[in-house]
């Protein structure tokens, strides 16, 4: 087998380091020695803008924040769902991850950066979130582990109280926040609602259109007049 080799690597948020590895075409970016994301396993992120988007279809002149850059996939997805009016804001706190995605990076998810409609902020997507006021018609959060924050304690926040309420405000209503994580949450599902967010939770897998394997989980929370609870159908979406 191929062994991994070293690309490039930088300080993680909250100490320790965030690398680089590739072992033939494949990617992986880990922190400390856990392994955040692999160029072999990204359905769920690109089903993170695909169920979002899916809401926000008939909107003029979309405009969508992602909170984490990653590999791209999230903002491939994105872009492939928006007309040539829509916008996407890409925040993401480590500037070195944004030099992988425009260098060794940049074609697996097709150069998704290289796109005029694309705008990179080297931030933290808290900052953005507390600055702006009813302006993003969706909001994808895909940062550290989901609520479970693994790398950086400060990603907490995202997933508290106060940060949904901070989401909520930053959407033009009806607007929808969608989630990623690793796994279900109940105790953030209830958060949610608290936060005042219409919720759906689905379970997707972690390789797309791939049968079996694991399965990710993503929330949306909508903020306008819907109704419809809560549902997971095996990774296919009841959305109502």
């Amino acid at each position: 087998m191929i062994p991994w080799e070293l690309i490039d690597s930088a300080q993680a948020p909250g100490g320790g380091e965030l690398c680089l590895y590739r072992r033939g075409r494949e990617y992986s970016i880990q922190v400390n020695g856990n392994e955040l994301m692999n160029s072999r396993v990204h359905g769920s992120e690109e089903a993170l803008a695909e169920l979002a988007c899916a809401r926000i279809a008939d909107r003029p002149a979309p405009r969508i924040l992602i909170g984490g850059m990653g590999m791209g996939y999230t903002t491939a997805a994105a872009l492939q769902r928006l007309g040539a009016d829509g916008r996407v804001v890409v925040a993401e706190l480590v500037p070195a991850v944004v030099e992988w995605n425009r260098g060794p990076l940049a074609d697996l998810a097709g150069f998704p950066l290289d796109d005029d409609r694309v705008t990179v902020r080297e931030q933290d997507v808290a900052l953005v979130l507390r600055a702006e006021h009813q302006a993003y018609d969706a909001i994808l959060l895909d940062v550290d582990n989901g609520p479970e924050a693994m790398t950086h304690r400060g990603n907490e926040w995202l997933y508290s109280r106060a940060g949904l309420e901070a989401s909520f405000a930053a959407l033009r209503p009806p607007g929808v926040l969608a989630v990623w994580s690793a796994g279900p949450d109940r105790a953030f599902t209830e958060r949610l609602r608290r936060a005042g967010f219409q919720v759906h939770e689905v379970r997707v897998p972690a390789r797309g259109k791939a049968l079996g394997g694991r399965q990710h989980t993503i929330w949306l929370g909508v903020r306008g007049p819907e109704t419809t609870d809560s549902v997971t159908q095996h990774g296919k979406p009841a959305l109502g």
